[in-house]
């Protein structure tokens, strides 16, 4: 990615500061997970069975853990670290929720935690085309993000979207290792297709229309989780898709408040004359407060108001 500054028309390079080491962009990152990925910081270089963990993250969209990885060179593979971490998580439950109850100071039980969706994410400043390649499938539970350090302080961000729509299974059941097989027998990653299979006539009607409109937005894509479809702006969520018998569910974020009252930055207020959308709100387990606007979706003579709403958040990003 090249960055440039608009001066009087006159377009003038910003040069790349390379990170030096891994942990600068480990403490970058773990100091803005919020921010970042919307995940909740557990701990930092946390010990389990053989493994190191840079940093351990809490999704409470997804009542799952998230494992972080920072490197920066290119001589390894990421499928085999990624299956080798969750492979770990699933033989070490009682350690990971153990680690969150002390760090966060939060009570966490086991039947709490949706191992099914339990992810790994490689953070390093650029991946080459072998691991890119490894985990171009519709359902691997991993993700590439591209950090950068520009000067004058400028960060960019990138994930490394896959664009095949092949099942690693189809891979895996060659390879006959047993760590992959045993991992995705219980961590299950989704794809838009699997909600498509399921949905009923009356959903599909709806859902079609809407996927056509949202993959039409600049800069927006799907990142497809059990009980959502969510369209994001590079790493931020903009809504989430859900599915209930003849009609579609749209939450749009608002952003949350802190114990103290204070607000999230960039937090959002929607021009809804017509009234479509309701507020609803909720508490973590941390004591941040989430907030969301809910739009139900029966009708497709509503659609183009839908996407007015939607585009209103899309615009703040």
């Amino acid at each position: 990615m090249k960055l440039f500054k608009n001066q009087k028309n006159q377009l003038i390079s910003i040069e790349k500061d390379s990170f030096k080491l891994e942990r600068e962009i480990q403490e970058l990152v773990e100091k803005n997970l919020e921010t970042l990925f919307n995940l909740e910081f557990v701990s930092t270089e946390f010990s389990v069975g053989e493994f190191r963990i840079d940093s351990l993250a809490f999704d409470e969209s997804t009542n799952a853990f998230v494992i972080i990885e920072y490197k920066r060179g290119s001589n390894y593979s990421v499928v085999d670290q990624g299956y080798s971490y969750l492979s770990t998580l699933l033989n070490n439950k009682a350690e990971f929720i153990l680690e969150y109850n002390e760090k966060t100071g939060n009570t966490l039980k086991r039947d709490g935690v949706d191992w099914s969706s339990s992810r790994v994410v490689f953070i390093a400043p650029t991946f080459n085309s072998y691991q890119k390649n490894s985990v171009n499938f519709s359902d691997v539970p991993f993700e590439l993000w591209e950090f950068r350090r520009f000067e004058n302080g400028l960060i960019s961000i990138e994930q490394i979207e896959a664009t095949s729509n092949v099942s690693i299974d189809k891979i895996s059941s060659k390879s006959g290792k047993s760590a992959v097989k045993s991992v995705r027998n219980e961590v299950k990653a989704t794809t838009v297709a699997d909600h498509e299979i399921k949905m009923d006539e009356s959903q599909k009607k709806l859902w079609q229309p809407l996927k056509d409109r949202l993959e039409q937005l600049d800069g927006g894509s799907f990142n497809a989780q059990k009980n959502y479809i969510c369209l994001r702006k590079e790493s931020t969520g903009v809504c989430y898709v859900g599915f209930k018998k003849k009609e579609i569910t749209i939450e749009i974020l608002r952003g949350n408040e802190k114990p103290d009252g204070s607000k999230s930055k960039g937090f959002f207020t929607l021009d809804d004359p017509k009234k479509l959308a309701t507020t609803r709100s909720w508490e973590w387990k941390s004591g941040v407060k989430g907030n969301i606007y809910v739009i139900k979706f029966r009708k497709l003579d509503q659609l183009d108001y839908i996407i007015f709403l939607i585009e209103q958040k899309l615009s703040k990003l």
